[in-house]
Order: C-alpha cells, then structure tokens, then sequence
C-alpha cells in the first residue's frame, strides 16, 4: 500500500496496471491526480461514493469518460443529467452500473429475538450533525405520541452537544440519550427494537451501511421516503418508509401495537440485507466489470476538459445549483448569503473549507471560504 504518492509513482503505476479502479468521493487530492494533466493510458473504472443528486454533483463529462462508470447506488441514475444523458447517447448506459459498496455483515452476530412486549427500544448510529441527520429532527421526535419514548444516539459526541442543547431548549431533552462512540456496533444493535434513521433530503450518501447494518442485524428501520433509503427498506416488507413527523409518530405507533408485524419485519430485513448486500454479491458486480473491461483497450485520459485547470475550478464543477455561491468575480468581503444547506459547511467532505485547507494558496478558494464562514446554515 502507498500513501500519497507523488503524481509521477501514480501515474506509472496506473500505466503499469491491468486496471485502475478510482474510488471518487469528490476529494481534492484525487481532483488534483484527475486534473495534473494527461494521463497515462490506463483502463480505468470509476465508482463514486456518493449519490450525486445533490453536491457534490458528478459532471455528466465525468461519467461518459472512463471506460466503467459505476455508482453506489440506483438512485443516482434518477438525476436529470443522467437520464439526458442516456437519452442522447444510449450507447453510454451499457458502460454505467449501480454496485452498492457493501463490505458484507459477518463480523456482526445473527439477529436476536426483541418482541417481548417491553416498550420500543429505539436507536440510532452515525453522524450526528445536520448534515446527515434531518435538520428537522427533532420536530419529528416531538410528534411522538408513545409514552417514555427515548431516542438512544450512538456517534461522535462533539456534535451531539448541540443537538442536546436544542432539545433542551424545545422541551424534550428527555427523548433523547446520547451515548457517544462505540467500537463495538454489533452489541448497540443488539439492545434495539427499531432503528430511526431520518436523515437531511440532501444528504449524499448511497449505501448506507450504518442502515445495513442494523436491518442485517433485525433491527427495524423507519427511515424517510429519501432517494437512497428507498432502493434500500421496502416498505411494508423489510422497514417502514414516511414522509412527515405525523407518519413519523404512526409509524412507532404501529411497530408497539403489532409486535408480530415487527418479528415479520425483522425477519425480512435480515434475510434480504444479508443476501442482497452481502460481500460475495459485490465481488461478482465487480469482477463481472473487470473481466469485460480487461479486454478494451487502454485509453489517455484528460480530466481538465470536465473539472477545469485549478483547484477552485474543481470544486465548483460539482456544485450544481450551489455554484452561484461561488463565481469569479464575488470579493472577499461581500456581505452574508442567504444561509445554505448544511453539507456546505462541513469542514471535509469535499467542501469549500476542505479544499481550500488542501490549497491555502487559491486566492478563489480563500475568498469563498471566508464569505461562507459568514453565513449560518439552514
């Protein structure tokens, strides 16, 4: 294994490889590999690790370029440019292909038996900032009807300290418990009935193994109607999908007044995650594309023509309609925006703060960083 190499052991090593697989979250040190200039001839097949319906885009260019295209999950295929884009070269779609990247579940215990008519045990597990979680989570948690309902939140505790606060604040600090991080994921499931995983409609994730993970282990999901959640919870079958705090609310009502419908669901979810999103099933998707790809030809590659010249350029080649945020000509000291989502404002994931901590240097990147630090999120 290499970490960081120099452009120039990169590129030798993609020229000397069979195939290169580009593992593509929009960060900026890949940018800058895609960006150095032409590159070596390689066969080269791209998975990309987020959703792309919302920024970070992925450039339609982008995806028509490599000899695979691949996604982590269907529903990036719903964006508009993607459906025009097939639509106008239909040859490209035999070249794209949703492979979720699902590392499989067999380090985790089998699922246990959680139906003995105690109260709901509900649970959550990732991120805890607004970003990921619903910006309106706790509208959701307030429209809870049952008695002594509890939220247990496992993850970083830093950004839970202002969720507790605003709770505190409404009212219904005593609906939620947070227990910070934990190394041992299989024995947090374990003491869950249901999983409650309402995350921001903007959000960029795609196969959501936090999710997997407690379905594999039986535990029931309630998740919003999001793009991604639903090509991952059937609803009615394997989870329960809702749209709004009083689905929400019917929803828990529902799992505690059915406990049977519950075990049916359990059931359901780990047979199908375990199956569907197992290792071995992401091992065929793959070699499926490597034995085809292996018998093309080697191609030059120059990504300049779809992100641009320089750091800033790459950056806001993925932005979509955030892009207005950032134009050319906006100095350094203009007044707040409007606020805009929160994934903006993370401090990685491919961020204006995380690109411009990657090249301090970009006059366009400082001066964006800077504005946006002005203004709060939504």
């Amino acid at each position: 294994m290499l970490v960081t190499p120099s452009v120039a052991t990169l590129n030798q090593l993609a020229a000397d490889a069979d195939i290169v697989q580009l593992e593509w979250w929009h960060h900026p040190a890949i940018a800058a590999w895609l960006c150095s200039g032409t590159l070596p001839a390689m066969r080269l097949i791209v998975w990309a690790h987020v959703s792309g319906l919302h920024p970070p885009l992925i450039p339609p260019d982008f995806v028509r370029t490599p000899h695979r295209f691949l996604f982590t999950s269907p529903c990036s295929l719903e964006h508009p440019a993607l459906q025009d884009l097939v639509l106008a070269e239909p040859a490209i779609r035999s070249r794209m292909d949703a492979v979720f990247s699902s590392g499989g579940f067999d380090d985790l215990p089998p699922p246990s038996q959680r139906f003995s008519g105690k109260p709901l045990r509900a649970g959550y597990v990732g991120t805890l900032n607004f970003s990921k979680l619903h910006p309106q989570l706790l509208t959701y948690l307030a429209a809870v009807t049952l008695p002594d309902f509890r939220l247990t939140m496992v993850g970083d505790p830093t950004t839970g300290e202002d969720l507790q606060t605003q709770a505190a604040s409404l009212g219904i600090a005593h609906r939620l418990d947070l227990r910070g991080y934990s190394n041992n994921v299989g024995r947090v499931l374990s003491d869950f009935d249901v999983f409650i995983y309402l995350l921001n409609p903007l959000h960029y994730g795609t196969t959501e193994n936090a999710l997997l993970e407690a379905m594999a282990m039986g535990v029931v999901p309630i998740v919003l109607d999001n793009h991604a959640e639903r090509h991952l919870v059937h609803h009615g079958e394997t989870g329960l999908l809702v749209k709004t705090p009083e689905n929400f609310a019917s929803a828990l009502n529902w799992l505690n007044d059915h406990p049977e419908e519950r075990m049916r669901l359990s059931a359901n979810a780990a047979a199908e995650i375990r199956n569907r999103f197992s290792c071995s099933h992401t091992h065929r998707a793959l070699n499926q594309h490597y034995a085809e790809v292996s018998q093309e030809e080697k191609c030059s590659f120059d990504f300049r023509t779809v992100f641009g010249h320089h750091p800033a350029d790459w950056f806001r080649a993925c932005q979509g309609e955030e892009a207005w945020r950032f134009p050319d000509d906006r100095p350094d000291n203009t007044a707040p925006l409007s606020p805009g989502p929160h994934h903006l404002y993370e401090k990685t994931k491919g961020s204006v703060f995380h690109y411009h901590r990657a090249y301090p240097f970009d006059p366009r990147l400082a001066a964006w960083a800077k504005n946006l630090s002005k203004e709060p999120p939504l």
